[in-house]
């Protein structure tokens, strides 16, 4: 028996190509890792501060009340955009993690598989970017929600 070759028919440098071929994915997986790591660190905190802002809502009146309210509902529609935001950067990690078996599962079964990691890396891409955007949009949407209000600059203190 030949010693490169496993008794299935395919080769150590056949099983190395892939694994080869399987590097850049595997450093999208890592990256995307790390999206959703400062995803989560997001979510954590929007989450944090509607907590603490319910607590201050039963207390509240008038325009504080109101300004109370207005807040809480952003918090809630940024926890809304960011968990899809996540939901979408691991379903892109899963479609990568499909397209790396599938790389596998050609070179064994001896299948062309060519159109299926095409497809495979284009809707990981797809799903990689519409969370980038909906994460842009969201970080938008934070930004204008923190405004400080004109007569904060304005106030002098009393002397």
């Amino acid at each position: 028996m030949d010693p490169i070759h496993a008794p299935t028919g395919t080769g150590v440098l056949e099983i190395a190509q892939i694994i080869q071929l399987s590097v850049a994915p595997v450093f999208l997986l890592a990256g995307i890792g790390a999206f959703l790591n400062v995803c989560v660190g997001r979510l954590s905190r929007i989450v944090d501060r509607a907590r603490a802002i319910e607590q201050l809502i039963p207390g509240s009146r008038g325009a504080e009340h109101d300004r109370l309210v207005a807040e809480i509902r952003a918090l809630d529609k940024r926890m809304g955009l960011v968990s899809w935001a996540i939901f979408m950067s691991v379903l892109s990690a899963i479609l990568v993690c499909v397209l790396i078996m599938t790389l596998f599962a050609a070179t064994f079964l001896g299948a062309q598989f060519a159109t299926v990691v095409a497809l495979l890396f284009i809707a990981s891409m797809f799903a990689t970017g519409v969370g980038f955007a909906i994460f842009l949009i969201e970080t938008r949407l934070g930004s204008r929600s923190v405004r400080i209000a004109g007569d904060v600059f304005e106030h002098q203190p009393d002397e």
